[in-house]
């Protein structure tokens, strides 16, 4: 006698069918969102790609952050110092693009979280890939652009060093976000195509199958998105243009109105105090800067320096979080008139220390082009006056298109040469 088979459990809660009953949820509204972080996504990889760059990581060991980067630092370059604005544009979009994306991305995340609970979890080899690749998709999107908000804010929260982390992250992130992509944008396109055709939504399994009466359409819930999204464009952006602009960055720490006024009153990222600078060691008594290279060492006083050649250049600061000073008027020593006092005519590399005691970057690297560079300055004032303790008193360096932290403040010793 034939036995009957076992009764078959209903799924339950999230696993259910009918615990999602937005009908919001769609295809269509899915493919939107998709879209836009298609494109999105893409512009932050590329212009975090180049943020790395721009440290000139393949200064090692000094630079280099992430030392077990093998090949993925293959496409690294020597970063330019034209335009002088380079790095204030690349890393304003990566920041300011990132926070503008976030209602995109949380949007897009409810609107598929009815997948992460479908039943059997596995149908096929292509249904496990893209299982696997939409859980690094979620789990690296949200470490991401947690870590990133974080960064801006100056919360340094999470464990370990934000350089490799974000670095790591953004590689395992963006090959899944690419799987994904592959797998999904064919169908996402033909269903915008289908939209614009004013065909029949298809049937597909983020469409409730007993949905709750609509509250919104989906045009406007995307117009929620859209507004929100631009909310925070409109918060942000500012704290990387001149003028009227960026008093708008209500939302960002370097965002408003310049902190102060007179020669003195732009942005800073970390005090004197901060940094651990001590006054009695920057004074014209106490500070000896010094150089070294091929002929030997030479030590300088503050009036040594005022000796030599001294030359200006309008230079803006541009820091990984987004933020940027409008261009100051800087005055020093040309570094390469520095590298030619030990011996060096033509240029090259040089490795910077601080008197700094605190924070990241205590030292530092510049390539040979950016030593070469006649507006890259070892800067003893400041739109006409001397630097101020929290802005590098008694000396500074100022690169064009260099991230802040390689302009490096307090400045201890400069060490021309092979690296």
């Amino acid at each position: 006698m034939a036995r009957s088979p076992l009764p078959t459990r209903p799924a339950r809660g999230p696993f259910a069918p009918d615990f999602w009953r937005s009908p919001l949820r769609g295809p269509r509204f899915t493919s939107v969102l998709g879209v836009v972080l298609l494109a999105g996504v893409t512009v932050l990889f590329v212009t975090g790609l180049l943020s790395y760059a721009a440290y000139n990581p393949d200064l090692a060991p000094v630079n280099d952050k992430t030392p077990g980067k093998g090949l993925l630092g293959f496409y690294l370059f020597s970063w330019p110092t034209d335009p002088p604005w380079l790095y204030r544009l690349t890393q304003g979009v990566h920041v300011t693009l990132g926070l503008t994306l976030v209602p995109v991305l949380l949007a897009k995340l409810w609107s598929v979280v009815p997948r992460l609970f479908t039943l059997p979890p596995v149908r096929s080899l292509t249904h496990a890939l893209e299982r696997i690749s939409l859980l690094l998709l979620v789990g690296g999107a949200l470490f991401q652009f947690v870590t990133g908000i974080l960064n801006v804010q100056l919360d340094y929260i999470f464990p370990g060093s934000f350089y490799p982390l974000h670095f790591y992250g953004a590689w395992v992130f963006f090959g899944a976000f690419l799987a994904h992509a592959v797998l999904k944008a064919p169908t996402a396109f033909r269903n915008l195509r289908r939209m614009r055709e004013g065909a029949e939504e298809p049937s597909d399994e983020l469409v409730a199958p007993r949905p709750d009466p609509p509250t919104v359409s989906r045009r406007g819930a995307l117009g929620l998105v859209g507004g929100g999204s631009l909310l925070l464009f409109a918060t942000s952006a500012g704290r990387s243009f001149d003028g009227p602009l960026r008093q708008t960055a209500v939302l960002t720490p370097h965002g408003g109105p310049e902190p102060g006024s007179g020669p003195a009153g732009f942005q800073i990222n970390k005090t004197a105090a901060y940094a651990g600078i001590r006054a009695e060691e920057t004074t014209e008594e106490a500070w000896r800067l010094v150089v070294t290279g091929r002929s030997g060492t030479v030590r300088l006083g503050k009036a040594d320096l005022l000796g030599l050649p001294l030359h200006s250049a309008d230079l803006p600061i541009a820091c990984v979080e987004g933020w940027s000073t409008s261009d100051q008027s800087w005055r020093g020593v040309r570094l390469r008139d520095l590298a030619a006092l030990v011996g060096h005519d033509d240029p090259v590399d040089v490795f910077v220390e601080s008197l700094q005691r605190r924070g990241a970057f205590r030292r530092g690297a510049l390539r040979a082009n950016q030593v070469g560079d006649p507006r890259s300055l070892l800067a003893l004032f400041v739109n006409g006056a001397e630097l101020t303790p929290d802005h590098g008193r008694p000396a500074r360096i100022i690169v064009p298109a260099a991230p802040g932290v390689l302009n490096t403040k307090w400045v201890a010793r400069l060490t021309f040469g092979e690296l």
